[in-house]
């Protein structure tokens, strides 16, 4: 880019082409209910309140207030004493509970581990250096 005055060159700008950074993938988080363990979105099953009562949301868009818990039987255990209700603001009748204890049923045991999505660039717990 120049600017010119009459015929006489005054000021010469050199632009220079920036590169962009690449940006980072953003990945939700959210907290298992059960063991309050915050992971990615995708590792974890949602519990949504419906009209009907809780369900399971496989999709994760189902709308309504929802619940995330991990694919683990002592965190559903431990949600379904009272953490879940809590989280989804309401009162799990009998009905609620035998429908949740069925898909629990289906869930591996503790010992199996817990597959979650990368989630790399997200500091949990934090080193001290020194």
């Amino acid at each position: 880019m120049r600017a010119r005055f009459g015929n006489e060159c005054v000021l010469e700008v050199i632009e220079v082409a920036k590169k962009t950074p690449k940006r980072v993938k953003h990945i939700p988080l959210r907290t298992c209910v059960g063991c309050r363990e915050v992971n990615a979105k995708r590792a974890l099953v949602r519990i949504v309140r419906t009209a009907e009562g809780p369900r399971v949301d496989l999709t994760g868009k189902a709308s309504g207030r929802g619940a995330y818990l991990h694919a683990q039987k002592s965190c559903w255990e431990r949600a379904l004493k009272g953490a879940l209700a809590n989280a989804l603001k309401i009162e799990l009748t009998e009905q609620d509970r035998e429908y949740l204890r069925g898909y629990m049923a289906t869930l591996p045991e503790d010992d199996a581990p817990v597959l979650s999505e990368d989630v790399s660039g997200v500091e949990r717990n934090p080193v001290d250096p020194s």
